[in-house]
């Protein structure tokens, strides 16, 4: 957490109120919570994210959660704080295409934002800076922990057999006649976010349509490499990957289990299984994947689709 940014309850209502605020876009048709609905786990059922005047962007919305905990932002890693980040899809021409100066003048004659933003920073004088303080201040309170999943770590719950088989299976490496999945290299428990931030997971092989992380810095090994998401709430955040090119998690586990492709910058981890020679597949049966699905379920948490703390507070 940022020291010029400290939580307040004032600044957290403001970010809130302008995160569904559609008059932070050129049109006033879109608003943060366009792309990112509560009820989805703060993401938009798309493929492709649509911006102002239905244009579609290249990449799918990612979820929103647990995000005082994360390091970089969005699929490349582009920015590295809450506020840098709130800025690209504010100003992006093909998201919400409105300076964050324009903004600004708008809010400044609008309702009671002036009386908001003094109570929030000590000063009716809306700036761009305190537009991003504030939208960031809000997204760090988007806090999940209350799944199936954190209720057994907590001893409230049992899970069933076949959760709890998924959830062996997930956090198991294999070894001689030691078949796992291998999910726990990638998605760290039990946060289920990401341990080393960015991989290549298979799905293309080059040239890459999209460079992901290698757009970014430029460097070669980092090509078609992209942020491993968060998997709280997975089962409502389809469909999958920077693309949405899988539509149900069984199309996710059987890319993982059987399809994934080898390019340069492929993780190995996927092609690591030594019972599974020459391919190094993960290679799981139907129950291995039942069970696996059974246990993405468990990550689900329904209070935080439906807490009013992150509803929209317009009238």
């Amino acid at each position: 957490m940022p020291a010029d940014n400290p939580l307040t309850e004032e600044g957290v209502a403001l970010g809130r109120r302008l995160f569904y605020e559609k008059q932070l876009s050129a049109d006033g048709t879109i608003s943060c919570a366009s792309c990112h609905q509560q009820s989805k786990a703060f993401t938009d059922g798309r493929a492709f994210a649509i911006g102002v005047n239905g244009q579609q962007h290249r990449r799918s919305s990612m979820s929103l959660v647990n995000l005082a905990w994360d390091k970089s932002f969005t699929w490349d890693g582009a920015t590295n704080s809450l506020e840098t980040q709130a800025r690209v899809p504010l100003e992006n021409p093909v998201e919400m295409h409105q300076s964050l100066a324009t903004s600004a003048s708008k809010l400044q004659q609008l309702g009671n934002y002036p009386q908001l933003f003094g109570k929030a920073f000590g000063s009716s004088q809306i700036t761009e800076d305190n537009i991003l303080k504030a939208l960031a201040q809000f997204e760090r309170t988007l806090v999940s922990y209350n799944s199936k999943y954190d209720r057994s770590k907590r001893g409230e719950v049992r899970l069933t057999a076949d959760e709890q088989a998924g959830l062996d299976l997930f956090s198991t490496h294999s070894g001689p006649g030691i078949n796992g999945a291998e999910c726990f290299h990638c998605h760290s428990l039990p946060s289920v976010s990401g341990i080393h931030e960015f991989t290549n997971n298979g799905v293309d092989v080059a040239p890459f349509a999209d460079p992901g992380r290698g757009g970014v810095t430029g460097q070669a090994f980092e090509v078609g490499r992209f942020k491993i998401p968060n998997l709280r709430n997975v089962a409502l955040t389809a469909p999958y990957m920077h693309d949405g090119r899988f539509q149900t998690l069984e199309e996710v586990i059987d890319h993982y289990s059987d399809h994934v492709k080898s390019a340069p910058t492929t993780d190995g981890i996927l092609f690591s299984n030594p019972n599974n020679f020459p391919s190094g597949r993960i290679l799981l049966n139907a129950d291995q994947k039942r069970q696996i699905l059974a246990f993405l379920h468990t990550l689900t948490d329904t209070s935080f689709l439906t807490d009013p703390r992150y509803s929209d507070p317009n009238p």
